[in-house]
């Protein structure tokens, strides 16, 4: 039921007994409507939060005269979002993709099952608003090897070529473009890749974040945080063990902080 006819229901329902019909019918179509969007939220996510031990995936429904961000990216995102959230708790809504978001490949796929699952049309009393900044990355899982679904570096095959890599992305950038005209966008660099990772080769962040930026050269608008650099020098001291391309919650957090400084910096919050 759309919220007019909603609202015209329950006003009469209610006229005559002291209360504001309207204002009553709107507070219960809102509940209504959080608890629709919680619900659907939940069975998107699924159990990637115990899986993670994140509150990450963790709904937070969006407030009127508030701004909206997304993150999209790999595990590492998944951790420093919370820390995100927690710093912007205040002054903005921040929601994270509802998984980890894979390689370049998976990006237009993942944006498109989350507007068709949470906002409206799709979803009939979902989520009307737009996005206010877009905070993303690709690359980590680009630059991968695998053999079936299991890394591999000595018989695997690298997820992305180098051009794939460009040529996706370049169709993302003029996606986001399309999509979410007014939207600030602002592109990650990929983080480091140790010596001796699992099914990655150290250096290839380097050469991809080069491609990425001979992209993003051509999209002078979309900001660039350079998590990367941010991150390189830190790296004995941040990661969660030598040849983990993961970080402990020294890292994460610096990362969070970081990444909600580009956030407040570029929505003048």
């Amino acid at each position: 039921m759309n919220r007019k006819k909603f609202i015209k229901i329950i006003g009469f329902s209610i006229f005559g007994i002291g209360i504001a019909p309207v204002a009553f019918a709107e507070n219960i179509y809102r509940k209504i409507n959080e608890k629709l969007c919680r619900l659907t939220w939940k069975k998107l996510c699924g159990k990637i939060g115990k899986v993670y031990k994140t509150d990450a995936f963790k709904y937070i429904h969006p407030k009127k005269d508030t701004p909206n961000v997304f993150i999209y990216g790999d595990s590492i995102s998944i951790k420093y979002s919370s820390k995100v959230r927690g710093i912007l708790k205040d002054k903005a809504t921040v929601i994270r993709l509802f998984k980890n978001g894979g390689s370049s490949h998976n990006f237009i796929e993942n944006m498109e099952k989350l507007e068709k699952t949470m906002f409206q049309p799709g979803l009939e009393n979902g989520w009307n608003f737009k996005w206010d900044l877009i905070h993303f990355n690709v690359g980590l899982h680009d630059l991968k090897y695998l053999k079936g679904k299991h890394l591999s570096k000595k018989n695997g095959k690298q997820v992305s070529s180098i051009n794939d890599y460009k040529s996706n992305l370049n169709e993302i950038c003029n996606y986001l473009k399309k999509k979410f005209p007014n939207t600030k966008l602002v592109f990650a660099t990929t983080t480091p890749v140790p010596a001796n990772a699992k099914g990655r080769f150290e250096g290839d962040s380097i050469k991809f974040n080069k491609a990425a930026l001979e992209v993003l050269n051509n999209y002078p608008e979309i900001i660039i945080n350079d998590l990367f650099a941010f991150t390189k020098p830190h790296y004995e001291k941040w990661a969660q063990e030598p040849g983990n391309v993961h970080y402990n919650e020294l890292g994460f957090n610096q990362q969070g902080k970081e990444v909600a400084r580009i956030i407040v910096e570029n929505l003048n919050l």
